[in-house]
């Protein structure tokens, strides 16, 4: 019986666009990932991202996060873009280039939340995480089998890379329940090695202070120089580790049409960039996640590779 609505909810989730979807027992994480979790907030590598260093019992614990919570189902989503920025341009991260995923996953999580309501019983309760929830993302979607945590912390999937956005459904009734996958990463060092600052101290381990990243998203300060001039030439995000993983070569174009850039973010040239007013911000990044960094951080960032873009220039 648990078998087949569980199969049931996973033929759905396919069905509504998601790429993957696996389904773990509800339960606190194991204890080592605890205390690797509470080491990294304690020596600071969270940087300013204080909501990381709240409701950590609901972090590590999906049944502090909802009383009652029996499951987890974990989805994922691709969001590699089909046309990518040409190399002379301005780069930024791959999953910036449509729109704002968590309007478009929770969509399609209320739509699955609904369907489980359907086979479960409209008495069952659904808690959808979309990224504003406290829960850790990466761990429950290893835990459901689908994918290992690779080298650089994002979550590797067989046979399809990471690119992929992350959610879950807490749900209060057992269902059947997938086996972790093992990590394939061996002895391989690749995005460990193309970290431009160091931010990937070690095999995962980061350092979100010196990770591009977060100094160009999240950072609402400027961007310390001597990790500034690793910045060129993303403007927003940096996706090195992951470009570097093999694993990704098996990444396909993302069949989620809100996720494609727009003709208009794909023709800005360098100089179109350095001139951005607020209005073609706003038009270009209506409904983006780039307003994430807000305008003055996106400016900030511009001008960044505008002063590397000076330095290299051929004297006379």
């Amino acid at each position: 019986m648990k078998q087949n609505i569980t199969q049931q909810i996973k033929a759905e989730a396919l069905r509504l666009g998601f790429s993957a979807c696996g389904v773990a027992k509800a339960a606190p994480v194991e204890a080592t990932v605890a205390e690797a979790y509470k080491s990294w907030i304690e020596r600071g590598d969270c940087a300013s991202m204080d909501y990381m260093r709240s409701n950590i019992d609901k972090r590590l614990d999906p049944c502090e996060l909802m009383p009652g919570a029996k499951s987890v189902i974990s989805l994922a989503i691709n969001y590699y873009p089909a046309q990518l920025l040409a190399d002379e341009q301005y780069q930024f991260a791959y999953y910036a280039y449509g729109k704002d995923y968590h309007d478009v996953m929770r969509g399609m999580m209320q739509s699955l939340a609904m369907r489980v309501r359907d086979v479960l019983g409209e008495s069952v309760e659904c808690k959808i995480c979309c990224d504003t929830v406290p829960i850790l993302d990466r761990y429950w979607a290893w835990k459901s089998g689908l994918g290992w945590i690779g080298k650089n912390t994002n979550l590797v999937i067989p046979g399809a890379g990471s690119y992929y956005f992350l959610g879950e459904i807490v749900v209060s009734e057992e269902l059947d329940y997938d086996a972790p996958v093992e990590s394939r990463c061996g002895n391989c060092t690749r995005c460990l090695d193309a970290c431009p600052t160091g931010a990937l101290r070690s095999a995962y381990c980061l350092d979100a202070r010196r990770c591009l990243s977060y100094l160009t998203i999240e950072n609402r300060g400027d961007i310390p120089a001597e990790l500034a001039s690793a910045l060129s030439p993303y403007v927003y995000g940096c996706d090195r580790c992951q470009q570097a993983c093999p694993h990704n070569r098996f990444a396909v174009p993302t069949g989620v049409v809100e996720f494609c850039p727009s003709s208009e973010f794909l023709s800005m040239r360098p100089s179109d960039w350095h001139g951005l007013s607020v209005e073609k911000y706003r038009t270009l990044f209506k409904g983006s996640a780039v307003k994430r960094a807000k305008y003055e951080g996106l400016v900030r960032n511009i001008s960044h590779l505008s002063r590397l873009d000076e330095e290299d220039a051929p004297l006379g």
